[in-house]
């Protein structure tokens, strides 16, 4: 049976306001996803309510993974469960190194059932598998001893967190615009990482505006989001499109979602 991430008639609200107005979604291990829109239209509210974000009211609807519903899971019973999130702006830990906060994290999600006093993976092992993922992903060995993303520069913020997806092989991952602040060589490179590490072994979801990070990622379902609602649903062409002529004719076809569309933008420019 392949595994399976579904959300049904998904509405999440952030301080009392509904953000996300009924999404529906599955997502099957060994397909990649991409989710488009406008700035604002709900697409990194999904991806953080999936993950269980404790700001995101989820006031209806369902998140089931393989059939079990975990709308209610805390963030870390979902990580240990194979969700995975890669953040749009990853929070930095000044005097964590990378190394410790990676083997910490790999066990718990390897020994979902291990106690906090409990061994974590041996050294030799961990360390032997960290390594060979850093050299296939072309990422200096020395960044193993760096604070987690303290003094990180975008790219390397992003490809710390396709270090993590790597380590932690999770059944699904949620990459959150990515490609958000890096130049043409970075995304590229980012592109090629997420490919390499994921491909048939996870499902992914790609966040993006970024056509050069579906280049090495093509999508086998693209979703388009307005308003808080996925309006279009369709193939690598649907994402191209929107790439190369913006979102004009989705709102000219789906005019009350677009009316929602503008209500946010008035709300979010009166706060």
């Amino acid at each position: 049976m392949t595994d399976t991430l579904k959300i049904t008639n998904l509405h999440v609200a952030v301080e009392g306001k509904e953000i996300l107005r009924g999404v529906d979604l599955t997502l099957r291990r060994g397909e990649t996803h991409a989710l488009m829109g406008p700035n604002g239209s709900g697409k990194s509210t999904l991806g953080l309510a999936i993950m269980g974000h404790p700001n995101y009211e989820i006031v209806d609807g369902t998140i089931e993974l393989n059939g079990e519903n975990i709308t209610e899971w805390e963030p870390h019973e979902r990580a240990r469960a194979g969700v995975f999130m890669a953040f749009q702006r990853p929070m930095s830990i000044p005097g964590v190194k990378m190394a410790d906060f990676l083997r910490h994290a790999t066990t718990n999600v390897r020994r979902p059932e291990r106690k906090e006093d409990e061994e974590l993976l041996p050294m030799r092992e961990f360390r032997k598998e960290l390594y060979e993922k850093m050299d296939q992903l072309k990422i200096n060995r020395d960044f193993a001893r760096r604070y987690v993303n303290d003094g990180f520069s975008g790219g390397e913020m992003k490809r710390a967190e396709i270090l993590q997806m790597a380590m932690l092989r999770p059944k699904f991952a949620i990459l959150d615009e990515t490609d958000s602040g890096l130049d043409v060589d970075a995304v590229k490179l980012a592109s090629q990482s997420i490919a390499e590490i994921g491909r048939s072994k996870m499902g992914i979801l790609i966040i993006t505006h970024h056509d050069k990070l579906l280049e090495h990622n093509r999508p086998d379902v693209t979703h388009v989001m307005l308003g808080g609602r996925i309006v279009e649903t369709g193939g690598a062409e649907l994402a191209i499109e929107m790439h190369k002529h913006g979102y004009d004719r989705v709102r000219r076809e789906h005019p009350e979602d677009a009316a929602v569309e503008n209500e946010m933008k008035k709300e979010e420019a009166a706060v």
